[in-house]
């Protein structure tokens, strides 16, 4: 079963700055986030949120098992994204 993949404000507003290259590998690993959350990902230690590496930006989000959502809160750079 797979889940519903939302983005928050934010997270849509850093997509619109990204080079069309960055977005479709960043797209890429959203389709693949949208089978299994889990695969491939860090639990950030200071939030109750995860992190995944496309290259050198991170995409944070979020996991409700429950209704079977995956909000994306960010995404960054690296040297932008845990601060």
């Amino acid at each position: 079963m797979t889940y519903r993949i939302k983005m928050s404000k934010l997270a849509e507003k850093n997509m619109g700055r990204l080079p069309d290259r960055v977005v479709k590998r960043i797209d890429r690993r959203l389709t693949s986030l949208s089978a299994d959350p889990y695969a491939g990902t860090r639990k950030l230690s200071s939030d109750p949120a995860f992190r995944v590496r496309v290259g050198d930006y991170r995409i944070i989000y979020d996991i409700d098992d429950q209704a079977r959502n995956v909000t994306i809160l960010s995404v960054t750079h690296r040297r932008e994204a845990y601060r």
